[in-house]
């Protein structure tokens, strides 16, 4: 059998790949996006691989798609003014890049509206 190679949140994760981390829970992690789209983007991951998108995440465990929910409006609470844009790509022609379920938190903590059209992935 061919294992897929992990992805690089996974990665991130096992601790193999720096990253700027804002939040560890026990099913979440959540960081800071390397190439932010907004003045606050941060991605929180299920730190199980077992969803390749947020339609396979709310399928197999809708309780943990609340909790990443709840979790992304703590981080914008926490980071910037509590208004945010949740973002899910939801395969390749819609920008999703990397195949383990993931919600960007996009907000301009206080610094004006965010642009409409944003692709972010």
């Amino acid at each position: 059998m061919v294992t897929a190679e992990p992805s690089i949140f996974s990665r991130i994760i096992a601790g193999e790949i720096p990253a700027d981390i804002v939040y560890d829970g026990e099913r979440l992690i959540a960081f800071r996006d390397i190439n932010p789209q907004a003045p606050l983007h941060l991605l929180v991951v299920p730190k199980t691989d077992r969803y390749r998108d947020v339609v396979e995440l709310a399928a197999g465990d809708p309780e943990l798609l609340a909790e990443l929910v709840a979790t992304a409006r703590l981080l914008a609470e926490q980071h910037g003014d509590g208004d945010f844009r949740l973002v899910f790509n939801t395969g390749a022609g819609a920008g999703q890049t990397v195949f383990h379920a993931h919600a960007h938190v996009l907000s301009t903590a206080g610094r004006g509206g965010l642009e409409e059209g944003t692709l972010v992935d």
